[in-house]
């Protein structure tokens, strides 16, 4: 026998593991947020001016949902890549993008730093590419499935800056 594992073997784990991490990764993003105090009850949230760029409220937990649920997918198919080059490399980049993500709410919600919020999305930003490029090496289809979450990060660093913008006297 030459196989470790058979199909449906793999195909179970793949399911454990993402059971496993996609209900993880938004139990931390929501508790990243509400520990923060982001969302409408932020008294000084809801005295910045907003871009005209800023979506309706309700997006930012629909999609950010959404993302975390495909993360862990995606996470799951390269945790049980077992034996393939790169494997630690890209678990260990995505760690540090998702260590990164959920620092973002606490600077900019908690600390009222847009400054230090969107210097954290340009590392954010750096690190998700870093990631999506070692998920390609492992798993090509999770590198795909990152692909909407780049476009996310990269849509809130514009829209960070923009706030920056709108706020100077912050």
């Amino acid at each position: 026998m030459t196989e470790l594992a058979s199909p449906g073997q793999l195909r179970a784990a793949l399911l454990r593991w993402t059971l496993f991490l996609s209900p993880l990764l938004l139990m931390l993003g929501f508790f990243s947020g509400a520990a923060s105090g982001s969302g409408e009850g932020n008294v000084w949230f809801f005295g910045l001016t907003k871009p005209a760029l800023y979506p309706p409220a309700a997006t930012f937990g629909i999609v950010w949902s959404a993302l975390y649920l495909v993360m862990g997918l995606a996470l799951a198919m390269v945790v049980t890549a077992r034996g393939a080059t790169g494997r630690g490399l890209a678990i260990g980049l995505f760690a540090v993008q998702l260590v990164l993500n959920l620092a973002w709410s606490p600077v900019f919600f908690g600390m009222e730093d847009i400054s230090g919020a969107l210097l954290l999305l340009l590392a954010i930003d750096l690190a998700v590419v870093l990631t999506l490029w070692a998920f390609h090496r492992v798993r090509p289809l999770a590198a795909g499935l990152l692909l909407p979450y780049l476009g996310w990060v990269l849509f809130a660093t514009v829209l960070n800056w923009q706030f920056l913008v709108a706020n100077p006297q912050l």
